[in-house]
């Protein structure tokens, strides 16, 4: 049927459009990260102070922190985009880039079944969790409004990007006495609360090394906790490795970790992994989310209208991979793995209850000390610490209220900062006893 040019058109079907809804009306004002604040009332101190030290315990960036991506790294980098040209890209990144990422640096068996069709490249990680989010609900249960389950004590945006895209976002049970981490048990109550709750579950997140608290989880447990969310119901289970070779331990190793489940179960994973912290990366911006082809592929297609990855950050990622990560990511995981010695040894030699297993963090009960100023959660203690005393933490009430008593404190940074960001710590905190 011919319609006049003069009549306004649908872009899709009727049947395909979005249902109107006023939902957006009611949303939560969704704040903006206070990570990238907190740092910032050092220079209140300073002003005071002129001339003093001051000491970030707050971010864990390995660009700031420690001596970064190493130069010769850029400069292989630099060679490859000279080389390349800067032409488009795919919205996946590139061949050449799926094939490192398979081949060199998960050296991943093609008896899995897996190969570089599986890889999506990305603009870091919060690109590809969004990403990963919308996928969640689409290809799981296809709704949005379902829920992204997260541990009682997530990592801020964990909060805020799945509601961004659509998706609401669950705190699982979880014990402070456990490191509020996840169990059988709590997977299981949590998808039955969702049920009533008219919802269903559409994605849960399992961090290894976790952010914030800095706990670990065997591969055993991972691997017990995915497939009791996937008989579950759990649409899709997301692993974030993130931090997983910033650890005096063996990284995780795709290759074993995918035996442990069948190929229906691992259409249902999602693996992402980066360079933003074991290589000190932070705004090289290069992530790689690895899935089944038929999560690519839609990602990729939605990718195409949105955000696609610039080449450099992934050359930076192929650069690394080339000389072997282990040897490119020296100069980060060596110092951090000196200064968690250190500060778990003053951790425990000044008795504090403490989580801190690997990565970048450790995560402090200081709620004594808030009981000192009748304080109700540990953010005003982020701006006294670092206004009056020099140290800057991050309030674990950031991440959430179940975090209200605790702080956490990032060790990626050398030996010697460590110990006197923890003197500062100590001195601001006993002062609120006084």
């Amino acid at each position: 049927m011919t319609i006049s040019n003069s009549t306004p058109v649908l872009a899709v079907d009727e049947k395909n459009l979005i249902p109107v809804s006023d939902h957006l009306q009611r949303l939560a004002e969704i704040p903006p990260s206070r990570m990238f604040l907190i740092n910032k009332s050092l220079k209140t101190y300073l002003e005071k102070n002129a001339g003093e030290k001051i000491f970030d315990a707050s971010q864990g960036d390995g660009g700031a922190s420690l001596p970064g991506t190493p130069k010769p790294i850029l400069e292989r980098a630099l060679q490859l985009q000279l080389e390349h040209g800067t032409a488009y890209d795919m919205p996946f990144g590139t061949e050449l880039y799926r094939k490192a990422v398979i081949e060199q640096y998960w050296k991943l068996d093609a008896t899995s079944g897996w190969g570089p069709a599986n890889v999506l490249g990305t603009t870091g990680g919060r690109d590809a969790l969004n990403k990963a989010y919308q996928a969640m609900l689409a290809l799981g249960h296809g709704r949005q409004g379902d829920l992204i389950m997260v541990s009682r004590v997530p990592w801020i945006s964990y909060n805020w990007g799945p509601y961004g895209v659509g998706a609401n976002v669950l705190w699982a049970p979880g014990d402070p006495a456990q490191g509020w981490a996840y169990s059988e048990d709590a997977i299981r109550e949590s998808v039955k609360f969702a049920e009533s709750k008219g919802r269903k579950i559409a994605g849960l997140i399992i961090t290894n090394p976790d952010n914030p608290t800095g706990s670990t989880i065997s591969v055993e447990k991972q691997v017990s906790l995915a497939k009791t969310a996937l008989e579950s119901g759990v649409a899709f289970v997301l692993f974030d490795w993130m931090y997983h070779y910033v650890t005096d331990e063996a990284p995780m190793d795709l290759n074993s970790f995918l035996k442990f489940f069948t190929p229906e179960e691992r259409r249902r994973l999602m693996f992402l992994d980066g360079i933003t912290k074991s290589l000190g990366g932070s705004n090289i911006r290069n992530c790689h989310l690895i899935a089944d082809e038929s999560v690519i592929k839609f990602i990729t297609a939605c990718a195409s209208h949105g955000v696609i990855p610039p080449f450099f950050s992934l050359a930076v990622a192929m650069a690394a991979y080339e000389m072997g990560f282990a040897e490119a990511a020296k100069t980060i995981i060596e110092p951090i793995n000196l200064s968690r010695a250190k500060l778990k040894a003053l951790l425990l030699q000044n008795e504090f209850e403490h989580i801190i297993g690997k990565g970048y963090y450790a995560f402090v009960n200081v709620g004594e000390y808030l009981k000192a100023k009748n304080w109700d959660n540990s953010e005003p203690l982020g701006a006294y610490l670092a206004e009056n005393y020099g140290v800057a933490v991050v309030p674990g009430a950031f991440f959430s209220p179940f975090g209200n008593a605790w702080i956490r404190f990032s060790y990626a940074t050398p030996v010697e900062k460590v110990e006197g960001a923890f003197a500062r710590l100590l001195s601001g905190l006993n002062s609120l006893k006084k």
